[in-house]
């Protein structure tokens, strides 16, 4: 699963985020412009979704999710098989576990 495919899944929740990342590893130049907008304001929800399609599976990454200046959710992703949410409105967490019946909580 990409962070792609993990966005387009939070829907309307994760629009409204502005977004920042950081990661271990840069396997691909879109690595480099998520790094120059995660360093300034972030970015919109859009903006980050366009830069890791298709298929960008990052390392090691962190992308977390502001309203306003408050972390609301947390992604992280430690391979392409494993995936650590942890957010604010446990909605977000009961449409994750609906959607991917292998999700566990820890």
């Amino acid at each position: 699963m990409t962070l792609a495919e993990l966005l387009v899944r939070l829907g309307s929740f994760g629009l409204d985020l502005t977004w920042r990342v950081e990661f271990d590893e840069v396997v691909d130049p879109r690595c480099v412009e998520m790094a120059r907008l995660s360093a300034g304001e972030g970015m919109d929800a859009l903006t980050l979704l366009s830069l890791t399609t298709p298929f960008l599976q990052l390392i090691d990454a962190e992308a977390r999710g502001f309203a306003e200046d408050k972390l609301v959710l947390v992604l992280t992703e430690c391979d392409s098989s494993w995936w650590d949410v942890r957010a604010v409105d446990e909605r977000v967490l009961s449409e994750l576990r609906h959607h991917y019946l292998g999700a566990e909580d820890l």
